[in-house]
C-alpha cells in the first residue's frame, strides 16, 4: 500500500522536527519534506506533488494564509492548518479554511507548543483522513464579503415530484418547523453555502451542531452572521430560539432544545462526549427528536466518521422529519453523509449548492 506523503511547512525548526516524529510513528504515512516558510512551502508543494501540506499560519515571507491560498489556485492539495487557540487565531484558522485549507486542528499552547503530544492522534487522523479528499472539490469558491441583496430570489425553487411530498407540505403548512444541521470537516464553508442563501423571514430556528473546538465556534458565527441574511450566533442557553436566527452550538458543549410554554429554549451542557465529540450532532437531532408539534429538516453534510446518524434514526422514529444529506460530489469529507444514507433513512441527497432550495421546500 502506497504512503500518504505529507509536506510539513513551519518556520519553526523544532515544530517541524516535532510534527515529523509524530507522523513518522504511523506506517501508513511518510514525511517527504518540509519548508520554513508560506513562499518555499509553496514551492516544494509543486515539486514534491504531496498528498497532504500541514501548514503554520503566522511564517515570514509567505505566511500561511497566503500559501494555501497560492496552493488553490496553482497546486490543489488538501491542506490542515496548525492554530493558536486565541481569538486572532480562530480568526486566522476561518480565513485559511476560506482560502481552501480543508481543516485545522488547535495547538493546545500557543505558536511553540511544548505539549503538541495532546494533539498527536488527531493530527494523524487528520492527515490520514484529508488525503481521501478529491481534487475537484478543493477548487476555491470566492468568498462572499456582504450581506446577499436577495438572495431568496436567486433560488429557483423546485416543487415537489411525488405525491407524498405534497401531502406533507399541505399538512404541516401551519405547523411549527424546526431546522438542524450536522456538519464536522469542510464544514464551514458548508454552511455559508447553506446560510447564505436562506431568507431573512424562513418560518423557522435553526441548530447548528459544527465539529469545533472551543474559541473557534464563535469566530464562525460572527463571519457567517455578516454574510448572511438571516441572523447568526453562537448560541446561549436559557436563550429562547427564533425564527430566522441559526444557533451554533459553542465549542465544547452539547446543543440542547426543550419545550417551555410556547418556546423552545436552548440548553448547552457538558455531559459527556459521544463518540469523541461535543458538540455532538447525535445528541443535537436526539434532542430534537424529542419535541412535539414540530416539523424537523434535518441536514447531514461534509465530515468524517458517523455523527449523526444515530440521532437521525432517533428523529425519524418520532415525528414528521424530513432528512437532507450532501452528495459525495460536494463533501470534502463523504463519512457523515454515506453514514446517514446507509439508515435508508434520507429523503434527499443533493449537493451542497442545493441544500437551501431543499430547506426551503420543507419550509
Amino acid at each position: 500500500m502506497e504512503k500518504i506523503r505529507v509536506l510539513i511547512v513551519d518556520d519553526s525548526a523544532f515544530m517541524r522536527k516535532l510534527i515529523s516524529e509524530f507522523l513518522a510513528e504511523d506506517s501508513k504515512i511518510e514525511v517527504i519534506g518540509t519548508a520554513r516558510n508560506g513562499k518555499e512551502g509553496l514551492k516544494k508543494v509543486k515539486e514534491l506533488k504531496p498528498d497532504v501540506v500541514t501548514m503554520d499560519v503566522e511564517m515570514p515571507i509567505l505566511n500561511g494564509l497566503d500559501a494555501v491560498k497560492q496552493i488553490m489556485l496553482e497546486q490543489p492539495t488538501p491542506v490542515i492548518m496548525l492554530s493558536s487557540t486565541t481569538k486572532e487565531g480562530a480568526e486566522n484558522t476561518l480565513t485559511a479554511i476560506q482560502n481552501g485549507a480543508i481543516d485545522f486542528i488547535a495547538k493546545p499552547s500557543g505558536a511553540i507548543s511544548l505539549d503538541l503530544h495532546k494533539i498527536k492522534e488527531e493530527l494523524i487522523l487528520k492527515v490520514i483522513s484529508a488525503s481521501k479528499v478529491s481534487r475537484k472539490n478543493l477548487i476555491n469558491i470566492l468568498p462572499k464579503t456582504t450581506k446577499c441583496e436577495d438572495s431568496y430570489s436567486r433560488i429557483e425553487l423546485r416543487k415537489p415530484n411525488d405525491i407524498v411530498n405534497k401531502a406533507f407540505n399541505r399538512s404541516n403548512s401551519n405547523t411549527k418547523k424546526i431546522v438542524c444541521i450536522g456538519t464536522s470537516t469542510g464544514g464551514p464553508r458548508a454552511l455559508q453555502n447553506v446560510l447564505t442563501n436562506l431568507p431573512a423571514d424562513i418560518d423557522a430556528g435553526i441548530l447548528i451542531v459544527q465539529h469545533m473546538p472551543a474559541g473557534f465556534t464563535k469566530s464562525l458565527a460572527i463571519r457567517l452572521n455578516s454574510i448572511s441574511n438571516i441572523s447568526v450566533k453562537e448560541a446561549v442557553d436559557g436563550e429562547i430560539v427564533q425564527k430566522g436566527t441559526a444557533y451554533i452550538a459553542p465549542g465544547g458543549l452539547h446543543l440542547k432544545v426543550v419545550e417551555s410554554g410556547l418556546n423552545l429554549l436552548i440548553k448547552l451542557d457538558k455531559s459527556e462526549s459521544r463518540n469523541g465529540h461535543r458538540p455532538s450532532v447525535d445528541v443535537l437531532f436526539e434532542s430534537v427528536s424529542e419535541i412535539k408539534e414540530y416539523m424537523k429538516v434535518a441536514v447531514i453534510m461534509t465530515g468524517m466518521g458517523s455523527d449523526g446518524t444515530q440521532g437521525l434514526i432517533a428523529l425519524k422514529n418520532n415525528g414528521t422529519v424530513r432528512a437532507i444529506a450532501e452528495s459525495q460530489e460536494t463533501s470534502i469529507i463523504f463519512g457523515m453523509p454515506k453514514a446517514a444514507i446507509a439508515t435508508r433513512l434520507i429523503d434527499e441527497v443533493q449537493d451542497v449548492d442545493k441544500i437551501a432550495e431543499s430547506i426551503l421546500k420543507y419550509v
